[in-house]
């Protein structure tokens, strides 16, 4: 049989249900002179007649007894199935890989999971950290954290956080035998605590701002890593100065345990946005996983 019979056939059975045209035809959303051609048609194919019609009701002959016997039941089947697959379908479910780096990954993405996964079990994240530039679509991953400035053009983009800002900070003891500095200049007399980038291999250049300025500093120092924690660390333990997002060092330097320096060179910037390659991406988990991490506050992206 036909795909359109058994559209056909669910129109037949909706008559033969309520005795009426005008009922199925309300309970079908569709007018009556469809459902009569309808009707019409199937008798024609199947070559008996299906429903007796009179001026004032509509039953079944012995034929269309037969096949609502038959049938009726097998369709109820078939429908409890579909609308099974449905809320499957609907179901937050599955797995959403996603990649970031290390900042926002426990600043933003992490605390996002936390509320959203304990009401979700079915959910499961596998949660990548790179501070590369990764191809989201050819590394397979569902979505990918960056700075605003640095999302493709073709990528679906959506903020997760506020504006950031850099600080430069330094231990007391740090200091104790040089002076602060002033102008970003003056960092290539200090020993600074170096990052290393992944993507190409070469060192992070601290990058300052003020007004129209704009300045790329390669700083020299004694260590090298690829961590937030060693970073901090070290500056903590009077190593040198590290260049940090402000809020992974706010506290520190509240209690004073680290000494912010170059404040008016470190003005805000775009913050973290959560991209993907297609609006095609409208899986339940992927959903409620984007709306989790929505930023709703003050300069909020497309």
């Amino acid at each position: 049989m036909r795909r359109a019979d058994l559209g056909d056939l669910n129109v037949f059975l909706a008559v033969a249900r309520e005795r009426s045209f005008t009922k199925a035809a309300a309970k079908l959303d569709v007018s009556q002179s469809a459902l009569s051609q309808t009707i019409r048609k199937l008798e024609a194919r199947l070559g008996v007649r299906l429903l007796r019609r009179t001026t004032r009701s509509v039953s079944p002959t012995e034929a269309g007894e037969q096949l609502l016997t038959g049938i009726g039941a097998r369709v109820e089947e078939i429908e409890a199935e579909l609308d099974a697959l449905s809320a499957l379908r609907q179901k937050p479910a599955g797995t959403l890989r996603i990649t970031a780096g290390e900042h926002p990954a426990y600043s933003i993405v992490t605390p996002a999971l936390a509320r959203l996964l304990p009401q979700y079990p079915d959910i499961r994240v596998e949660f990548i950290v790179d501070y590369g530039l990764t191809d989201i679509a050819a590394e397979r991953f569902d979505a990918g954290v960056r700075l605003g400035e640095q999302v493709a053009k073709d990528m679906i983009a959506v903020r997760i956080g506020p504006d950031l800002r850099m600080a430069v900070v330094g231990a007391p003891s740090y200091f104790t035998t040089r002076p602060q500095p002033k102008k970003p200049q003056d960092l290539t007399l200090h020993n600074c605590i170096n990052m290393r980038l992944p993507t190409h291999g070469g060192l992070f250049a601290w990058q300052f701002e003020k007004g129209r300025r704009e300045l790329n500093v390669r700083v020299d120092g004694q260590l090298i890593f690829n961590t937030l924690r060693q970073r901090v660390d070290a500056a903590l333990a009077g190593l040198g100065l590290a260049y940090m997002p402000e809020d992974v060092v706010q506290p520190q330097v509240e209690r004073g345990t680290l000494i912010r320096v170059l404040e008016d060179w470190c003005p805000p910037f775009p913050g973290y946005h959560l991209y993907y390659p297609s609006r095609r991406q409208s899986s339940p988990a992927f959903a409620l996983f984007v709306q989790a991490l929505r930023y709703s506050g003050p300069n909020r992206s497309r």
